[in-house]
């Protein structure tokens, strides 16, 4: 999913389940408004605080590490879908 059609889905719904694995660092510089911030590296502990009966959007830097997160996820029975281009080409509000 592109960074345009999530911001879309985000303004039409008005609430969305985002994951956020950028690093602390990269998220002080502004994160999607309501986005659950989850770093890379602590996907593999955290993941069960997630709810399988729910759909994540997955969002990094540019959407490798998302990319990377996502396929965890669904191994491990989450549906996700991945923001490709990740920050880089969002367009919407942050917070």
């Amino acid at each position: 999913m592109t960074a345009k059609e999530l911001e879309q889905k985000f303004k039409n719904k008005g609430h969305i389940n985002i994951i956020d694995v950028r690093e602390d660092e990269e998220v002080v510089f502004g994160k999607i408004p309501s986005a659950q911030h989850f770093p890379l590296g602590q996907i593999p502990e955290r993941y069960t605080e997630l709810d399988k009966n729910q759909h994540y959007y997955i969002v990094c830097r540019s959407g490798a590490r998302s990319g990377s997160a996502c396929a965890f996820l669904e191994q491990n029975g989450y549906d996700v879908t991945n923001m490709s281009g990740g920050m880089m080409n969002w367009q919407g509000e942050v917070e």
